[in-house]
């Protein structure tokens, strides 16, 4: 088997790993600025293993000219895919760095097919199949099949339990083993621990009189947040793109831990339409406002916490990782939010809370110690090689390959 990596490979962003340069495993988007894209590739078939913008956002690009490939994915994966795609296209569509129109995502629509967990299918000659992942609704470890060697394609995980998926409980086997290490230096704190300590700081805010604004992805993070309120009866607005993929995942019970449980939060959540000022009263209001975007690059949270910022009874509760150079980051630094003219200075209380949806340090070795005797190679990180050189101390055959790199394995 011939790999070929495209793109998040001692990175974190535009994933693509292309298998026999046939099938192609996601096609990830980096929304940096300017946006970058994984090397070039001409694939007879592709698989998505979910529909965060670093797995799928570049996907549509691969239909130009006379170019159809199919494309796999499961059901939400499809229908998360399409809405962040169109989100990319209103925020950079008319601009040079947005490599697809309309038209790719029409034509799209054409080449989708979507299957289940634990159901294999053909592409571009190799037998698939996909397993949960553990990480969003829809999120899959992909299996792939020449005829001679299997490849697991892990994409990213997650190991515990979270609310809205459980986590994965999949080990299939295979001959040679592509890992994320997102977090391979890190150990999350306990989940539990955390929802106490933000459910605390919340309803501490709302009884001093404050405004509680919760920046959060619209895809999981969002979900998780809603079901943690109503959980423990603290009503909530809820904003943004959030909205629509709340009501997707609703649409696909059989891919979420409890179905009914979402119900319930959705309909603790009153939704914000954004017209007639309704953001600047809300904003006043002693509530809590669930919106995206989680790293504050875009999106309703950025109308709220202007109008929020001066006093110091109000919060931001930050649920992710805030990468360096975000708006988010720099609020957690120094205090002060990058806006549209300018920097405003932030006296309102800010946290951060580790809700993430991949595995940690303990998770990634937990599920690496089923592939002990089977060669790992190590990428979707931010320390690839530093993990597959701690890999090996501890016996295993590890390494991290690099963007560019063409590797044949057996």
């Amino acid at each position: 088997m011939e790999l070929s990596f495209l793109g998040g490979a001692d990175e974190i962003g535009r994933s693509a790993v292309l298998v026999n340069n046939r099938l192609l495993l996601d096609f990830g988007l980096e929304t940096s600025t300017p946006l970058r894209y994984p090397l070039d590739a001409e694939p007879e078939a592709v698989v998505v293993s979910h529909a965060h913008l670093d797995h799928a956002g570049a996907v549509p690009a691969l239909l130009s000219g006379d170019a159809r490939p199919p494309v796999h994915w499961t059901p939400p994966t499809r229908a998360l895919a399409m809405v962040l795609a169109r989100d990319t296209l209103k925020l950079h569509g008319n601009t040079p760095q947005c490599r697809f129109t309309e038209t790719h995502l029409r034509r799209l629509t054409q080449v989708s097919e979507t299957h289940g967990y634990g159901e294999s299918f053909g592409a571009a000659g190799h037998e698939v199949t996909l397993f949960d992942a553990g990480h969003i609704p829809g999120s899959a470890h992909v299996l792939v099949d020449d005829g001679e060697t299997r490849l697991l394609y892990t994409a990213d995980f997650h190991t515990d339990d979270q609310r809205l998926v459980a986590g994965t409980r999949a080990r299939p086997e295979a001959d040679i083993v592509v890992t994320e290490s997102t977090y391979a230096d890190t150990g999350h704190e306990n989940r539990d621990q955390v929802e106490k300590r933000f459910v605390e700081s919340v309803r501490t805010a709302i009884w001093d009189g404050g405004t509680v604004v919760v920046p959060a992805f619209a895809i999981g993070r969002t979900q998780e947040m809603l079901l943690l309120l109503a959980d423990n009866n603290v009503d909530c607005y809820l904003d943004g793109m959030g909205t629509e993929v709340t009501r997707l995942l609703r649409r696909h019970p059989d891919f979420l831990r409890d179905h009914d449980a979402l119900k319930r939060a959705s309909a603790n959540a009153r939704t914000v339409t954004g017209r007639d000022g309704q953001r600047e009263r809300i904003a006043d209001t002693n509530t809590v406002i669930v919106t995206t975007a989680g790293m504050l690059n875009g999106g309703p949270a950025l109308s709220y916490i202007p109008e929020i910022r001066s006093h110091p009874t109000n919060k931001i509760l930050l649920t992710g990782y805030q990468v360096e150079g975000t708006p988010g980051r720099e609020l957690l630094e120094y205090g002060r939010l990058p806006v549209d003219d300018g920097v405003v200075p932030v006296s309102a209380q800010v946290e951060q809370y580790d809700f993430s949806a991949h595995a940690d340090h303990e998770g990634l070795r937990s599920f690496l110690d089923a592939y002990r005797d089977t060669p790992l190679l190590v990428v979707h990180g931010d320390d690839c090689a530093g993990f597959a050189e701690r890999l090996r101390a501890d016996g295993y055959d590890a390494s991290a390959p690099a963007v560019g790199d063409r590797l044949t394995v057996e």
